[in-house]
Formats: C-alpha cells, structure tokens, sequence
C-alpha cells in the first residue's frame, strides 16, 4: 500500500472548483475527487498552522496536548512528567509511530517543524526533508524534492509520504510568469462596497486597515498583498492573488500524480488532500489571514481517493462532521494499524468502506494564536465564544446560520437564545469529557488568556490604540480600553536594583 497526503497550507474548501467555486483554481484536485470522495464538513479541532498540525500529528485535541498558540507556554506539548517512561507517549502514540508499527516507510518533505520549532511534530518519521524556507518556498521548491523521492522510491511498497505546499498562505508569492489566470473573472458577490466601508469603520490585527498587521504596512516584494483595503480593487488584489496562489499549487500536485504515473503506481496509491486551516479574505474584517475560531478558519478540504476503497463511491459527498485528527485515525485503520487509545480522533474507516457516512453530532474547534475561542459546529449553526477578542472587539458570543450565511455576516445570537443555549450545552459536555480525560489539570486556553491573550496580538494593544485614535477610531479604542484594561496600560520599565 502506498500513500500520498498533499497538505496544502491556508486552503479554504469553497475556493476550489470541486467544492462549487465559479474560478478554476483547481483542475488537478477536481479530477482527484470526481474519482474518490469530497468531504464538505471537516473541520480542524484546533487552529492555526502549529496547533493545527500538533492535533493532527498526535491525534488529539490541544486541550490534551496544550499546543493552541504559537509562541508562549502553550506552543509546547505538556511536560509528561515522572511517569515518562523511557521513550515518551508521542514517540509509540503519534500517527507517524503508528503507520510505522503497521510497517509503513513515513516521509515527509515541509519546512513546517523549523518554521514553528515544532521538534515534537517529527515523532515517527522515518525521513524528514526540510526544504528550508521555514515556509517561505513556493510549490515549484518543494514538489521537485517529493517528485525526486518518487523516482527514486515510489514502486516500492507501503510507504507514506507527506508534501505540504505551502501557497496559497500569505505572503502572495506566484512567480509573475505564471500569469494572472483570474484577473478578468468576477469576484465573490458579498464583499460589496458596502461591506468594505462597514470593515474600513471597524477594527482588528488584519483588518481592513491594517491588513499587514497592526498597521498599514507595504510590502515592496509582494504588490498582490496590500496593506490595507481601500477600494474594491484592492479586493480584487487579495481575491486573485489567494486564487493564483492555489491554482499555482494544483499546478504542482499534477506534477506529484505523473510523478506516481511514470512510476506505474498511481492506479495503486492512495491520495489525500487536505489542509492546516482555512484563511479569511474578508469575513469578520480579517483579510488575508487565519486569527478565529470561525468556520471560515477551521473548515477545510478533504479529498480522498483511496484505491480499492473508494472505487464504488466515485465522486460521493460525505456531508457528516468531522474533525481532522478523524482521517488520520482512519488512515491508520485502513493501513492495517491500531489507534492509540488516548486519541481524540476517531475512525470512519468502517463507514468509508461501506460507502455511507459516520461523523459526530456536533464539533468543538479552537483557537489561541491571535484570539482566544471556542466554537461549536452544530446543524446549520456555528456559535463562536470568544474568552479574548484578538482586539477585533468581538461580543462573546456569535451565532452564524451557515447554509444561509456561509460569510458570517449576521449574528443571530439575540435572535435566537435558544440555540445559544444548545450550542453552550455542547459546549459544556465536551469541555467536561476532556478534562475528565486530560492529563494535566489546566485548560491551556486559560494560560494564554491569563497571559494577556495570544502570542500575535500580546503586548500590541498601547500601540494600536494609539493608532485608533489618530485614524478617528476612538471610540473604538475606548471600548478595547475598557475591555482589557490590563493590557492597555503601558510596560513600564523594571526598577534597577
């Protein structure tokens, strides 16, 4: 058995022609699902990029990792203590370990674990291949490696092989000769004119002002990233820059399947194409970025066209809930391994086989790397509960209806009590279950609120205040103030002895 998992970075589903996008960014994912099976309700238990992977890698929520945020103490996986034994928990128990024990060869070629210094994320491998840009490379430096290792080792058997393509995450970085594929088709219809100067008002790191930060900040070395959305043609810029940047990576997993084609092993390999989150091009006044735990930010694609299981399914939707550390379980099952106990995820190998669908009544996803939530995905609904607002000056709780609304424009949270009700029930169910199963007794969510909120946006605040107030948005700064009084007063120097 062999198989290839395509992780593309920031890939958001509704971007890709097999997910019903009108732009052709995708003609090589496309064919991959028209002949295996479309997942439309994945989600990522916990974003963005080193949380993502951190779950996904060892099969469990961040809440029982204590990874949900990029730098700080909750960047790091839990101490495990006195009763480590003399190899660790990750080393037998992450997904790597796993695939290994069922006697797979595990590959991987990504930058991502010098990127995050995530030295926990290589547990398992048995080759790691660092393209080393710290996930500043386009697709064209990093599929000539996996295409190389495909010559080279792609006809023998039980092998996996993990390429993460790092377009389309900003910066936009496609190479000029590559074109401007979209630059006379239609934008998304909802980011009107209307909604920009609604966002151009607010506030936020990423907002419509500020897109390159806190700030309005150009970037000489990438004129398809703006530094803030003035007009609609700076949407535009962002739009088909995000666009060029998948199609670009599409481009390259062609390049991967004739690679197993000249092979002769692509009839017998089973790929996967998925995502560490998706990315926000205006929803919620983040441009270009993955700072929530919105649906925008954790829901992402996943293609799975796995021969000899998915043949009879040929172009399916599953339409169930699942979280992603739910595949990687599936993956091992259907490789021939067992699942750790202690996972989080769960496998739908049984229902993959049988060609209907299995997922869960309702989903809990996180986020702590520029805001500090929780959501919980249920029916239609997505009710998002925010502990620290990134400075975004959120409510603590909204309610999107995302059949209806799929760009979270309308909170019905005062509208509708009741299923805020629901969506805390569920809430507090799944908060219950996995501290009764953690191994350590702290909530890493409230480490980083009491650290004074998120690795990107701590210690921030004095300043963009200041910025609020000379951009005439002071009332806006009065309501932040007021929210986080603490980290709105000013650093003051330590005392010399």
């Amino acid at each position: 058995m062999r198989i290839l998992y395509i992780d593309i970075d920031s890939l958001r589903p509704d971007h890709l022609g097999c997910y019903g996008y009108h732009r052709q960014t995708s003609p090589n994912i496309d064919r991959l699902a028209a002949g295996g099976i479309r997942f439309d309700q994945c989600y990522v238990t916990d974003t963005p990029c080193l949380p993502s992977r951190t779950a996904l890698f060892s099969g469990r929520f961040g809440i029982h990792t204590g990874v949900i945020d990029h730098g700080g103490i909750a960047a790091d996986p839990f101490i495990e203590g006195p009763e480590r034994g003399f190899k660790s928990a990750l080393c037998t128990t992450s997904w790597m370990a796993c695939l290994r024990q069922a006697g797979f060869r595990t590959v991987t070629v990504s930058p991502f674990g010098e990127r995050h210094a995530a030295w926990h994320w290589y547990a398992g491998f048995s080759e790691m291949y660092n393209t080393g840009k710290s996930g500043g490379e386009r697709a064209d430096e990093v599929a000539p490696v996996a295409i190389d290792w495909i010559r080279r080792n792609g006809a023998t058997d039980d092998w996996f092989l993990h390429v993460n393509f790092w377009d389309p995450h900003s910066l936009f970085a496609t190479p000029e000769a590559f074109g401007r594929p979209f630059a006379h088709e239609p934008l998304t219809s909802w980011l009107t004119e209307e909604v920009r100067q609604q966002h151009w008002r607010g506030i936020g790191p990423h907002s419509a002002r500020e897109v390159s930060g806190f700030e309005a900040r150009p970037n000489s070395h990438f004129p398809s990233q703006r530094s803030e959305v003035a007009t609609l043609a700076d949407v535009r810029a962002m739009l088909d820059g995000y666009d060029t940047e998948i199609r670009y990576a599409d481009y390259h997993v062609g390049q991967l399947l004739n690679a197993l084609a000249d092979v002769g092993v692509l009839e017998e390999t089973a790929v996967i194409v998925s995502a560490d989150h998706g990315q926000n091009l205006g929803e919620l006044n983040v441009y270009a970025d993955h700072q929530l735990a919105d649906a925008v930010t954790t829901h992402v694609p996943l293609i799975v066209h796995w021969p000899g299981v998915t043949d009879g399914s040929a172009g399916r939707t599953d339409t169930a809930l699942h979280y992603h550390i739910d595949y990687a379980a599936t993956i091992i099952e259907l490789a021939g391994g067992t699942v750790p106990a202690l996972w989080d995820g769960v496998s739908f190998a049984g229902a993959l086989r049988r060609g209907d669908e299995e997922g869960h009544p309702f989903l809990v996803l996180s986020h702590g790397a520029w805001s500090c939530q929780r959501a919980v995905r249920f029916g239609d609904h997505l009710l998002l509960r925010s502990y620290h607002d990134g400075y975004h000056g959120f409510p603590p709780y909204l309610l999107f209806d995302l059949v209806a609304d799929p760009h979270e424009q309308h909170d019905l949270s005062h509208e509708q009590p009741d299923l805020v009700g629901q969506a805390l029930t569920c809430l507090d169910d799944w908060y219950g279950r996995m501290m009764a199963t953690a191994t350590h007794p702290q909530d890493p969510m409230w480490t980083v609120v009491h650290a004074g909120g998120a690795f990107h946006t701590r210690g921030h605040l004095p300043g963009y205040l200041e910025r609020l107030r000379t951009t005439g948005r002071t009332a806006w700064a009065e309501q932040l103030t007021a929210a986080h009084p603490r980290e709105a007063a000013p650093v003051s120097p330590s005392p010399r002895s």
